[in-house]
């Protein structure tokens, strides 16, 4: 009888063991963590446990980051794991429901977007399509819209026009060329 460890471990404790084991290995100069917390949610991703890869843990763990570094530095020096995968699982957990709560929040302003775009008089599918992409992609230029959107230059850049005349969007910087546009309501759920 052979002993498959996948479905043997619970994927939460299988994630934090890994992230305590490449953590350990701190294998380049800069970015170990960053890279860490993105194996957390491919590893939960791949396993299931998510459905799609949408969890953010890093502020979880960088607002924590002393415990973080003792409960790492418990698991080396004196063998606790437990202490660590229940730092870790609380992190999760966290994480989790804050992500849910920013995904939620996003969806409403997606709609109250939506509403201003009706009530600009706007209703071109392509326009309502710009704010869907507005959510995806929080900054882009007009180019991006173009070929996001399979439009013209010409028909992008009236179109980022109108959103921004309508307060769906704004600028997001004053270059001449290349310049980028977000929709304010969008990064505000975002940055807090």
């Amino acid at each position: 009888m052979s002993l498959d460890l996948q479905e043997e471990i619970d994927p939460v404790v299988s994630a934090a063991m890994g992230h305590y084991q490449f953590e350990t290995l701190h294998p380049f100069n800069d970015g170990n963590g960053r890279i860490g917390r993105l194996f957390v949610v491919l590893q939960l991703f791949t396993t299931g446990v998510l459905t799609e890869p949408s969890l953010t843990v890093s502020p979880w763990f960088e607002a924590r980051r002393a415990d973080y570094y003792d409960r790492l530095l418990g698991v080396s020096a004196t063998g606790d794991w437990d202490a660590w995968v229940r730092f870790f699982a609380d992190g999760l957990t966290d994480s989790a429901n804050s992500t849910a709560s920013q995904l939620d929040d996003l969806l409403t302003v997606q709609t109250t977007l939506k509403s201003r775009v009706k009530a600009a008089g706007m209703r071109a599918e392509t326009a309502m399509s710009l704010v869907d992409f507005s959510l995806a992609r929080p900054i882009f230029t007009v180019r991006q819209v173009e070929r996001r959107l399979g439009v013209g230059y010409v028909r992008a850049n009236k179109l980022v026009a109108q959103l921004v005349d309508a307060g769906v969007l704004a600028k997001y910087n004053e270059n001449t060329y290349n310049r980028s546009f977000a929709a304010p309501d969008v990064l505000a759920i975002l940055l807090r």
